[in-house]
């Protein structure tokens, strides 16, 4: 890939989502870093890196659109940062700010831990998986998100104790959307609205507002 390449991306991307130029700066330190690690862990997947700010960092900063006053964000499955570490970025100089990634591979969360660290991020990972970290662990949460972790029906067993004290959900799904949400709905009431996606043509948003198990 390019640094043309690479530039002509991420100019993509600020268009669909801007942001300050503090934020932009962040950024770029953030991908400068990723790009490092990647070498040896794979944060990303490779054919991805040649559209990382379009695929990647512009898709995760939609979802700060949809809760642009939330300041206490929970990522489930946080893999290479994303959503998680970007609205981190976004978040860094509002007061109050943080935000959770929950990341069980040792290797990621290494990456997540030093990438919080350098960039001075508003951010806490925790290296647990999703189904030991409960609401104790993360006060005054208001979001959870979760990006290409498991189909709707499994996403919510991980995520619905979250969501009891008032907290939403953004989950980022593809196109299968509606099957998931009719197989769900066979185990769940869902109260939920769709948002088309940014960044992908055949993506969508789930916000879930209200969610609890069918008896």
């Amino acid at each position: 890939m390019s640094a043309k390449d690479l530039a002509a991306d991420r100019a993509a991307a600020l268009k669909l989502t801007p942001v300050s130029r503090e934020t932009a700066a962040r950024l770029d330190a953030f991908v400068e870093l990723l790009m490092k690690w990647q070498r040896a862990v794979q944060l990303v997947s490779t054919p991805s890196l040649s559209q990382l700010w379009t695929r990647h960092i512009a898709d995760s900063l939609q979802l700060f659109d949809l809760a642009p006053y939330a300041k206490v964000w929970a990522d489930l499955g946080s893999g290479g940062g994303f959503p998680g570490l970007v609205i981190a970025i976004a978040l860094k100089d509002r007061a109050g700010a943080k935000v959770h990634l929950i990341e069980s591979d040792q290797r990621k969360s290494a990456f997540l831990r030093e990438a919080a660290r350098a960039l001075e991020l508003p951010a806490m990972i925790h290296v647990k998986r999703i189904e030991t970290v409960t609401p104790d662990a993360l006060p005054g949460l208001e979001v959870v998100t979760a990006r290409a972790l498991a189909p709707l029906s499994e996403l919510l067993n991980l995520a619905s104790p979250l969501l009891q004290n008032g907290a939403i959900a953004l989950f980022m799904k593809g196109a299968n959307l509606d099957n998931e949400l009719t197989a769900a709905t066979k185990s769940w009431n869902i109260r939920s609205t769709t948002v088309p996606s940014k960044t992908d043509a055949e993506g969508r948003i789930l916000l879930v507002d209200q969610v609890f198990k069918k008896n």
